[in-house]
């Protein structure tokens, strides 16, 4: 099964399966981190059913939604259904549906370790900013719980920072920030009960 069909199969229930991942924290630290303002725009990517989104349009912004599957840009409709600040679009990490330097800032929770090549991922949410525009990642340590690769359909165990920080580099970004937030992501294996605790680290950086 592909990342995407993953999520085309659980998007129904990601709300409640994305609680027991991980807190709303991690979201205030991605908005405070990238010092958003009203009345600019955002691109989210891999949105999901909305969980970084929500947060951005109560604060003023607007919003470009981008995810691969349908499945969840349907559900983040329904949640939003009356909500003209959301532009909403299929797209993937290798081609995102949005011209250069069209927004100020690109936020990517838990989204990185979806995608097949994440350097390239990065440059092409480079690619969208404008100049001064913001960056900011939230997504997972390196670790070693298998499981999350099976079941869960994870490209990657998370990341080392130092790699974070030169793929950051790499793509010409500056004010390069990388740190804990403080926050763990939790899950447990349905198979065999593994339990796994994994922190979060917010990365953040300026074209």
């Amino acid at each position: 099964m592909s990342s995407k069909d993953y999520f085309d199969s659980i998007a129904q229930q990601w709300d409640s399966m994305r609680q027991c991942f991980f807190s709303e924290a991690v979201r205030e630290k991605a908005l405070v981190t990238a010092e958003i303002q009203p009345g600019k725009l955002a691109a989210d990517i891999g949105a999901g059913s909305g969980f970084i989104t929500e947060s951005l349009i109560r604060n003023g912004l607007k919003v470009i939604a981008v995810d691969q599957s349908q499945a969840m840009l349907a559900e983040m409709k329904k949640r939003f259904p009356k909500e003209d600040a959301i532009d909403y679009r299929i797209g993937f990490a290798e081609a995102l549906p949005i011209a250069d330097t069209e927004v100020d800032f690109v936020f990517a929770n838990m989204y990185l370790h979806h995608v097949e090549t994440p350097p390239l991922a990065v440059k092409e949410m480079v690619r969208i900013l404008k100049p001064a525009g913001k960056l900011v990642i939230t997504d997972l340590d390196a670790h070693e719980f298998e499981f999350l690769r099976t079941e869960q359909h994870d490209r990657w165990l998370g990341f080392k920072r130092e790699d974070i920080r030169k793929w950051f580099e790499d793509a010409d970004l500056k004010n390069v920030y990388v740190d804990c937030i403080g926050e763990n992501c939790c899950a447990q294996s349905t198979w065999d009960g593994e339990f796994a605790n994994v922190r979060i680290f917010v990365a953040s950086a300026e074209k």
